[in-house]
């Protein structure tokens, strides 16, 4: 039973903290736009035609050395679903958010 405890009362804090930090999000914080900066051309980087033609090449490998019995399913099917993660996974925040918001 004190664990159950310990996790409410852990939530109503996080609760707490997070009502104020909502109000600061209406705007970009000062100095922030280097960070921005760079965080914006990681994301380029990331999600850029480079990276895709990268993945897409890493998949079909991935999936030829699977179907010839090289490599097991399980790890290829690691490659495949970390691609989808890293090029989704604007859409998965996005969804996250709606559904944070709607709470």
């Amino acid at each position: 039973m004190r664990p159950m405890r310990k996790f409410a009362t852990a939530t109503t804090l996080a609760t707490l903290i997070a009502l104020p930090a909502q109000a600061q999000t209406q705007g970009d914080p000062a100095g922030s736009s280097p960070l921005l900066a760079a965080l914006n051309w990681v994301q380029g980087t990331l999600l850029g035609n480079v990276a895709t033609s990268a993945a897409v090449i890493a998949i079909a490998v991935v999936g030829f050395l699977m179907l010839t019995g090289r490599i097991e399913w399980k790890r290829g099917l690691v490659v495949v679903v970390g691609a989808f993660i890293i090029f989704g996974a604007v859409t998965i925040v996005a969804g996250i958010r709606s559904l944070a918001g709607g709470l």
